[in-house]
Parts: C-alpha cells; sequence; structure tokens
C-alpha cells in the first residue's frame, strides 16, 4: 500500500502524513514539522537499506552486527562525501493511525513519487524530504567528466524499492518526457530536481570557445554547462534555482554591487 499523505500549502508546501499502525516513515534529519503524540521518533545513521527500516536481532551472532556496522558506516561515508545529512529520523504509529508533518528548506514545491519496484527516481542533492520504510534512499555518482562540468549533477540522490517518496524543491515544478520533445531537451544545471531511471543525464558546453560561446556563459546567466536529457520518463523542473535565490538576496542585501562584469556593469547604486 502507498502512504496515505496530503500536499498542502502554495508558496511553501509541507506534507502532511497519516500512518496506519505500526507504519513507519523516515525524513532527512531537518525535514521534520510536526506529530501527534501517539508517534514515535528515533534518529539512526543507517537508511532501510542497511536495515533501518525496522529494527534487527542479533542473528548471525559477531559476524551479523559486523557487516550491520560496515554496512552503515559506508553509507554515512557516502552521505558525508555527499553533503547530506549523516543521519535519517524514524517514525512510527503506536496504538493507532497517527500524522506527522514534513516541508522541505526553501519556497516551493513538494511531489509525492509513488515507486512500483520496476524503475528508480533519481533527485538533485537534498531533494529528499521522506519517505515509507520500504523505499531505500541511496548516492548516486554520474561520473566524473559529468559532475565537474555540471556542478550539482555529480551527485545525485537514489530511491529504489516500492512505496512512495517525497521531494521537494524550489519554486514551481513542471514535469515534461523529453520523448515528447524530439526525445532531448536541454535545461539549466540548477532546474533540475528529478527524473525517472531510464533517462539519460549529461552536461554539454554552451556553445564553443568563442565569441558566442563567450557571451553566453558571461551575459547569459547559463555558465558555460546546459543539462541535457533524454529518453522516454518524466522529469520533473524547477522554476528557481538555488544559485538564483542566493544572489538575488545577495543584490537585495547590497552586495552584488558590481555586476556580472565588474564595475563597468553596475547593478547596483549606493
Amino acid at each position: 500500500m502507498t502512504l496515505q499523505q496530503e500536499i498542502v500549502g502554495n508558496a511553501m508546501q509541507m506534507a502532511v502524513v497519516n500512518l496506519r499502525p505500526g507504519q513507519t516513515v523516515y525524513c532527512e534529519a531537518g525535514k521534520f514539522l510536526f506529530k501527534t503524540a501517539n508517534v514515535t521518533m528515533e534518529t539512526r545513521l543507517s537508511g532501510p537499506s542497511g536495515g533501518g527500516g525496522q529494527q534487527q536481532g542479533g542473528s548471525g551472532g559477531m559476524g551479523g552486527l559486523l557487516r550491520q556496522a560496515m554496512g552503515t558506516a559506508m553509507q554515512v561515508g557516502q552521505r558525508m562525501l555527499a553533503g547530506e545529512s549523516l543521519a535519517f529520523q524514524y517514525f512510527t504509529a503506536q496504538g493507532g493511525e497517527g500524522t506527522v508533518g514534513f516541508a522541505g528548506v526553501l519556497p516551493g514545491e513538494m511531489r509525492a513519487l509513488e515507486l512500483d519496484g520496476t524503475r528508480a527516481w533519481f533527485a538533485e542533492k537534498d531533494a529528499f524530504v521522506a519517505a515509507e520504510s520500504s523505499v531505500e534512499f541511496g548516492i548516486a555518482f554520474s561520473g566524473g567528466r559529468t559532475g565537474m562540468s555540471g556542478g550539482e549533477g555529480f551527485i545525485l540522490e537514489k530511491f529504489t524499492g516500492h512505496g512512495t517518496v517525497i521531494i521537494a524543491g524550489a519554486g514551481n515544478f513542471i514535469d515534461l518526457n523529453p520523448a515528447d520533445f524530439g526525445g532531448r531537451i536541454e535545461v539549466d544545471t540548477g532546474c533540475v530536481v528529478a527524473f525517472e531511471e531510464g533517462i539519460q543525464y549529461g552536461v554539454q558546453r554552451v556553445g564553443g570557445l568563442n565569441r558566442q560561446g563567450i557571451m553566453n556563459a558571461v551575459f547569459g546567466g547559463e555558465g558555460l554547462s546546459l543539462a541535457t536529457l533524454e529518453g522516454n520518463g518524466r522529469v520533473i523542473l524547477q522554476s528557481l534555482t538555488i544559485e538564483g535565490l542566493a544572489n538575488a538576496l545577495k543584490k537585495a542585501q547590497g552586495g552584488d554591487k558590481q555586476g556580472p562584469t565588474g564595475g563597468l556593469f553596475s547593478t547596483h547604486a549606493g
């Protein structure tokens, strides 16, 4: 069964999850908002794929405990390398139905994705909010060349298994399928929120090292690279990038006085 949840709000959405007795949902540390009194909360370093979804006994003796500890250490190491939260919080309804609320960290939308075990989902770093314990959370590395060119594209969150996973992004979402646009779309690297397994993700340079390429990079606001998404499957994009939000706040505080190319193109007087 899928997770019973409702996404509410507009500019800063939240997910309200209704848990059946004994049902468990987990979230990244820092995404929890509220819960009813009969919902227990436990913080663990391990994710569901490492036995974090449910308590495990001492089967296997010392060897089993050692394997479990090593698995947890590998998970924590991956998340540390990816800049993700080191811990997960688990919520379980006891003695009846319970309610838990979660939210992202930026003004924007949330989306509940349903996994049926046939296709994984990939998401940008920090997109994960919460999932039921039958969904496994992992880190995917998209390759050194792609990552170094695309910034956010190097490290992706990966969700597998069965059940509901809730993600969040900035601004408004739009759902696209590259197959509806000739099989390929090109977007700002910071606009990619999530995509289904089967979509080929890459990064390409914007133009060549010529006059127009330099104009695109310096004045176009996109940098030197665009993300490419090819294939047949769902893609979720966001209208606001973290970099764009940071630059807007910096400009409002008077920190961006020189503009993109220096003092000749000042964007803030004063």
